[in-house]
């Protein structure tokens, strides 16, 4: 594990300690928890403006139709 330096405002600070203190968590952990948490939501944000722009595409949205054809087309072979 690699140790990383920082500064941070003494109000943020003091946040982080009140709550380390009441979840009886070190700091360093979470801190850890909460950039895990915060980078998974810039993943799902980028993940919806992706679908967002590819749902404006209408070459995406002809091969998302094509697709969902064939995909009906093997539902009903199988169920046959």
């Amino acid at each position: 594990m690699a140790t990383f330096t920082s500064t941070l405002p003494d109000d943020l600070l003091q946040r982080l300690a009140d709550y380390a203190k009441k979840l009886s968590l070190p700091k360093n952990k979470l801190m850890e928890n909460a950039l895990n948490l915060y980078l998974d939501h810039l993943k799902r944000a980028e993940y919806v403006k992706s679908y967002r722009q590819a749902a404006q595409d209408e070459d995406i949205l002809l091969l998302a139709e094509e697709g969902m054809g064939d995909y009906l087309k093997q539902i009903e072979n199988e169920a046959r």
